[in-house]
């Protein structure tokens, strides 16, 4: 392909993706349907604007897919990923090991040999792992309880690809040399060699990223230059992907595991920020692709049958994930939007049915009928998602756990309105309660929403982000909002919401820490609380009388500490880009700090001229 062939090719993806996003979107449909349509107007059955190529750039755009695992391993932490071990060794490892039945009998129904009838449910019981996050993520669901249910669905998923790349070879009938169908370095060496080695490369990644990688991005960071840091973690994806690949592994996987490793870093929003554009374009064009390599004659010519396999699909894999749903407790309106979500096949069939054409698993005209099938179930996806929010959720939504007998949140004219019943918003609505005033609270957790009915809580379940929930709960009538949901980033897009609808609410926010403190202040918030502050000084002051300190020496010690904690919040906030002068002048209110105290105290006399002759210098 020509220089100018290039960019003329790269203008009409990036024409298409500008006009036809912004439309899906503003119908609704979400961007991923967006970019499939506009692949499908200029892939070469419809405009012909672009050409086969299509189905080549489609395996250089999965690598969007590696980078989003990659910033998604960066939103989690270890902790979370045990958390949610129930559900990803229970629920995912049912959930391929059933639909790989169900479509395997099928097949063999339909007269297909046993061993095409494995592979072919090996295959459908996988989905799209970029489809179904990014939906998640437009939607703001990745924390929901189907988010979580979906993702580790899909991260087992992720990690089956390994085994069942490897029970391929065994459903031939051909002999197969490596050079067919690997280019994996370990291909030569017996199983248990395979095991360990991947073991080996899996550990070397996690010790890499919590020892190594930390000082080599500070160091990075230091020479100031934001292009080489924004190469620095580019490089750290494409090594990654190489690596485990190299030893037959998912890229996803690995790159996912170093996402998850370098979640407690303190380059972790940084990394993020720098992935994102390129993770953006890449997953554009990955679905741009799909649309483009769609096979519409083929569509065309076996209208009936496709349609039949599609929804047959569909079907399918959604009645198991709704059974597995049921079995796990998962409430009916998240059950059904996993179930929708999960339903299509993923863009690994696409390698998978590659893979088995030269393995001599299917035929050729299976295979294109079978792409085409697939393509057109991840197409309808978001359009089957859409309708299911428009139609069925709002319904099922009205019938959650609610304090109220008639099942609809009803306007309220509660003055205030507690977002997020936990630990933190569970102490505020007690207290405002025994004071008389009026509060409506919203909460996301199922089991929490009916107990406090119980308790007589004027309480709904919903999404507080949601501002047709909000306004439904009496946000108009509302004079002060208190935001104290779990999630830093549900809290962002809660407080940015009202603030935009409803700039004249009141907004009072609980923060986790000084940081996130900064953060809620940059957004305009006057009203912020640090979740843990007054309870560890009062600690600290009880600590005090414990050690023979009065009491009303240490209750002035304790009000000292919090009035100059808040003068020392104000000064450090103009300062906290510059983190030279933002530290240096930490430890300067530190050392007056001390000083006061210990005057206050009358312990003039204990203070560490060490201490006080550094604070001179600074």
């Amino acid at each position: 392909m020509g220089e100018v062939q290039f960019f003329l090719q790269a203008m009409i993806y990036l024409t298409s993706a500008i006009i036809m996003v912004p439309i899906a979107n503003r119908l609704g449909l979400g961007s991923v349907l967006g970019y499939l349509i506009a692949g499908i107007v200029i892939g070469p059955f419809v405009f012909g604007f672009v050409g086969s190529e299509g189905k080549d750039l489609l395996h250089f755009a999965e690598f969007g897919v590696v980078m989003m695992l990659f910033a998604i391993g960066l939103e989690l932490e270890l902790s979370l990923l045990w958390r949610l071990k129930f559900w990803l060794l229970g629920l995912g490892g049912l959930q391929l090991v059933l639909t790989t039945f169900v479509v395997f009998t099928c097949s063999i129904l339909f007269q297909f040999s046993w061993k095409s009838s494995f592979a072919l449910g090996l295959i459908l019981s996988l989905s799209s792992t970029a489809i179904v996050l990014q939906t998640l993520k437009e939607k703001g669901l990745m924390k929901s309880i189907s988010g979580q249910a979906s993702f580790s669905i899909l991260l087992f998923q992720d990690m089956a690809v390994i085994p069942i790349l490897a029970i391929f070879p065994m459903l031939s009938d051909r002999e197969i040399s490596t050079s067919e169908h690997g280019h994996s370095l370990v291909d030569h060496l017996p199983g248990y060699q395979k095991t360990l080695v991947v073991l080996g490369v899996v550990i070397g990644i996690i010790f890499i990223g919590r020892y190594l990688l930390s000082p080599l991005f500070r160091l990075i960071a230091k020479s100031g230059s934001r292009e080489i840091f924004t190469g620095a973690s580019l490089l750290l994806v494409i090594a990654i992907s190489v690596l485990m690949g190299s030893v037959g592994v998912s890229a996803a996987l690995g790159t996912f595991l170093a996402g998850v490793v370098l979640a407690s870093s303190e380059f972790r929003h940084e990394l993020e920020s720098n992935i994102e554009p390129f993770k953006g374009l890449l997953l554009g064009l990955f679905f741009l692709s799909v649309g483009a390599s769609m096979d519409i004659p083929v569509v065309l010519e076996h209208p009936s049958k496709i349609v039949g396999i599609v929804f047959g699909i569909i079907f399918a894999k959604a009645i198991v994930l709704l059974l597995l749903g049921f079995l796990f407790k998962i409430p009916l309106d998240q059950n059904l939007y996993m179930a929708l979500a999960l339903s299509q096949v993923g863009e690994f069939s696409f390698v998978l049915f590659g893979y088995s054409e030269g393995l001599g698993v299917f035929e050729k005209e299976t295979i294109v009928i079978l792409v085409a099938c697939v393509a057109l179930s991840m197409a309808l996806t978001p359009i089957l998602l859409l309708l299911y929010e428009k139609t069925i959720f709002t319904r099922l939504q009205s019938k959650a756990p609610q304090s109220e007998t008639n099942g609809k949140i009803e306007k309220e004219e509660n003055p205030v309105i507690i977002c997020g019943f936990g630990r933190f918003g569970n102490m505020v609505g007690r207290f405002l309660r025994s004071n008389g005033v009026g509060i409506t609270i919203l909460d996301y957790d199922a089991d929490r929403v009916e107990m406090l009915g119980r308790f007589g809580f004027k309480v709904f379940f919903g999404d507080a982000t949601r501002l047709e929930l909000l306004e439904s709960a009496g946000l108009e009538h509302a004079k002060i909002l208190v935001a104290a949901l779990d999630h830093p980033e549900r809290q962002q897009e809660l407080i940015r919401n009202v603030k935009h609808h409803y700039p004249g609410i009141q907004i009072l926010a609980r923060v986790g820490d000084r940081e996130e403190a900064y953060e809620f202040k940059e957004m305009g918030l006057s009203y912020i609380y640090r979740e843990t502050r007054e309870t560890a000084v009062t600690l600290a002051s009880d600590v005090l009388k414990l050690l023979g300190t009065r009491s009303y020496a240490a209750e002035r010690a304790k009000n000292l500490f919090l009035a100059h904690d808040d003068e020392t919040f104000q000064e450090l906030f103009s300062l906290r880009k510059d983190r030279v002068q933002y530290i240096s002048l930490a430890k300067q209110r530190n050392l007056e700090l001390e000083r006061l105290m210990f005057v206050d105290l009358g312990k003039e006399e204990e203070l560490s001229r060490d201490s006080w002759s550094e604070m001179e210098r600074m």
